[in-house]
């Protein structure tokens, strides 16, 4: 039987793969509202579970407690559960799961600010409404954010890893969506929302962070400075469509040689060596296209001289071999 913190964390994967489908569902005119809801709903369950795994999963400790008005009119010293209007156990909002982890930086605070946005689209859908097509924009790339978050974040605290689902969004331009948002108004509850996010969306964050508020897509091939601006796939399926970069493209793709990436290596972790288990890993990395990348002086002649090249997200991988140093604490 499974304990109540792996069935939450089993519940909220699939509020995330529901809220994935339902935003990537074609012709479906609700799914900004949509996506915002069970995204929310699956993030909750996620910041329970974790609280309940680290609270040997005493349910009581996710309980709301009150007090309650003697018949003299002076408040009870005894604390009671809440109730709802059934009679069910009141639990905590997410709040209160949510920010012992930022607290304890075990959940990043980009991640919860990107929640904290999400959760302000989600009750505009739930309350009232957002009518402007520019909310579609914005969601597309906070839910982008989100995703990633998310599938990050149940990797990290409970070793699962998510890519066998795919939790990606479809790009806008598979979405309808008017081609020039500039003569469309927005009414007074709309203009708080983009001022309320821009507050959040740190234009000058960590590049290398797995974490992030919001995530720019674009779908055109062509170079792009687009903050996390996600690639093409590569694949050997002899039927895709061959595209061919140049060479300044490729070196946009893998910024970095062996001697920077080693150097941020050190800056990174606090038990790396320059040694052969290094060597070992960084080699079986550049099978992987989307971190590596070998060229060859002559092109034609794979006994020419070499140099190899890598992307940034090789440290994503590297993470999983060594300590990361302590990050210092965000001023207020």
């Amino acid at each position: 039987m499974k304990s109540r913190s792996k069935e939450l964390l089993e519940r909220a994967i699939s509020a995330m793969i529901a809220a994935t489908e339902i935003y990537n569902k074609p012709g479906f005119p609700y799914r900004t509202e949509s996506f915002a809801i069970l995204a929310i709903n699956g993030w909750e369950l996620l910041l329970k579970a974790k609280w309940l795994a680290d609270h040997r999963n005493r349910e009581r400790s996710l309980y709301v407690h009150e007090t309650r008005e003697n018949t003299d009119g002076t408040k009870s010293k005894k604390s009671f559960i809440k109730r709802t209007r059934s009679g069910n156990p009141f639990t905590h909002s997410m709040e209160h799961p949510g920010k012992k982890p930022v607290e304890k930086k075990e959940l990043d605070a980009l991640a919860w600010e990107n929640i904290l946005v999400l959760m302000e689209l989600r009750d505009s859908a739930v309350h009232f409404y957002n009518q402007s097509p520019a909310f579609r924009v914005r969601l597309q790339e906070i839910g982008a954010a989100c995703a990633r978050n998310f599938a990050t974040v149940v990797r990290d605290w409970f070793d699962r890893e998510l890519s066998e689902f795919e939790l990606h969004l479809m790009p806008l331009a598979f979405v309808d969506l008017p081609s020039n948002m500039d003569g469309f108004l927005l009414n007074a509850e709309e203009k708080n929302f983009p001022a309320f996010l821009e507050s959040l969306d740190k234009p000058h964050a960590d590049p290398l962070s797995p974490y992030s508020v919001t995530v720019n897509i674009e779908l055109k091939f062509t170079k792009s400075k687009a903050k996390d601006a996600l690639a093409v796939k590569s694949c050997n399926d002899p039927s895709a469509l061959n595209v061919c970069l140049t060479d300044e493209q490729i070196r946009e793709k893998y910024p970095w040689d062996y001697q920077k990436l080693t150097d941020q290596c050190r800056t990174r972790y606090s038990d790396f060596r320059r040694d052969k288990t290094y060597h070992a890993i960084r080699k079986g990395v550049l099978e992987d296209p989307r971190l590596g990348a070998v060229r060859f002086l002559d092109p034609g002649n794979p006994k020419s001289a070499r140099k190899h090249f890598f992307n940034p997200n090789i440290l994503t991988e590297l993470d999983k071999h060594y300590t990361k140093r302590a990050v210092t604490a965000r001023g207020a």
